[in-house]
């Protein structure tokens, strides 16, 4: 293979912002990502995860802070200037050219020689397992094919950096699986440097060697897949990595790391993530995954089964407690609509953050 992406060190976000009139859609956003890198930008619609992926593809510009490329700033260059790979959510193919010419067009749009072209468009053809369909337009390609062409056409101009805007969420289940890895696929074949934007925090685990949690504009947390999973810093960023049941409680006791609340009568322990202080407001957050159903006359949450769906291996159900807390579950027995039940969590799966205050996270 001679696709050779351009190197560099290390790409570099300084207190960058964007405002649209009074909104700050991002505030002083400061990142450094390696060669090399799958990073994976993380978080709710409208925290500013793709508005940082234009700014540093150029579509949009910064009103505050810089974006540097090693040594080089950027953010002050046309989008063309900057010479980074774009694969968007609707693929942005043109419906008029094959597969082929949709692949080579930015090559020939800088003026490479056919022979050039033509060979580069191969490899990358081969590259995205597309040979045979390179005379189709894209009309006449599934989406997962289509996909690949956007992949495909980002690549072959072999730029420095590769930024994908959810380039998965206009496909169906089945066709996201088979895509990530193929995206993953690509990268490690071409010892990429990968920024995608995603909603999806289990694409943001499989995908990304560090992924990097938005809010309001605002980087709110950075780290591994397993530091997102295992240990996230602050309740909005448990949230969203999927601890579902969110159980509010006063702090009656601290052991070390340990806070132990009162939820509704019942005693929840959990790993302190934040301080707290006893007497204080604060929540216990719990994956679905780790809140099960005890054994008759055991200790833990009185809950009343609203639902109980067959997942194969397991049941997952949803329940609420006397007090009006919701509750998301799973067993590895059916239980009946209607019936009681008592939730259990182990202490170590249980992470405890003080109350969020109003306005601040």
């Amino acid at each position: 293979m001679t696709i050779a992406l351009s190197q560099f060190d290390e790409v570099r976000l300084d207190r960058v912002s964007r405002d649209f009139g009074a909104l700050n859609a991002l505030r002083d956003v400061s990142l450094s990502i390696r060669r090399g890198e799958f990073i994976a930008l993380l978080g709710p619609s409208g925290c500013g995860k793709s508005t940082t992926l234009n700014c540093i593809a150029g579509l949009l510009p910064v009103t505050g802070g810089a974006i540097w490329l090693d040594k080089s700033r950027v953010d002050t260059l046309r989008p063309e200037e900057r010479g980074f790979g774009m694969v968007f959510q609707n693929y942005a193919l043109f419906p008029h050219l094959n597969v082929r010419q949709n692949i080579g067009f930015g090559l020939k749009m800088r003026g490479r020689p056919k022979a050039e072209i033509d060979r580069k468009v191969d490899e990358a053809l081969n590259l995205v397992r597309l040979r045979g369909q390179e005379n189709k337009l894209p009309g006449q390609l599934s989406g997962g094919q289509q996909q690949r062409v956007a992949i495909a056409r980002a690549i072959v101009i072999e730029p420095p950096l590769v930024l994908m805007d959810e380039p998965l969420s206009n496909l169906d289940a089945k066709l996201r699986l088979e895509m990530r890895a193929e995206i993953r696929r690509i990268h490690n074949e071409l010892g990429a440097t990968t920024i995608y934007v995603t909603h999806d925090q289990d694409e943001a685990l499989s995908l990304a060697d560090r992924i990097v949690v938005l809010r309001d504009g605002v980087i709110r947390q950075v780290g591994t897949p397993k530091e997102l999973y295992e240990a996230p810093a602050h309740f909005d960023v448990a949230d969203f990595m999927g601890f579902r049941n969110k159980l509010k409680g006063q702090v009656v006791a601290l052991e070390g790391d340990r806070a132990v609340l009162d939820v509704e009568g019942a005693r929840i322990s959990g790993v302190a993530r934040e301080r707290v202080t006893v007497g204080s407001t604060a929540y216990a957050a719990i994956r679905s995954d780790d809140l099960v159903v005890g054994e008759a006359g055991s200790n833990g949450i009185a809950a009343t089964v609203d639902t109980i769906e067959y997942r194969g291996r397991e049941f997952v159900g949803t329940a609420h407690s006397a007090g009006g807390l919701d509750f998301v579950f799973r067993s590895h027995n059916p239980v009946e609509p209607g019936s009681t039940i008592h939730l259990q969590a182990d202490d170590e799966r249980v992470l405890v953050f003080a109350e969020p205050v109003q306005g601040r996270h």
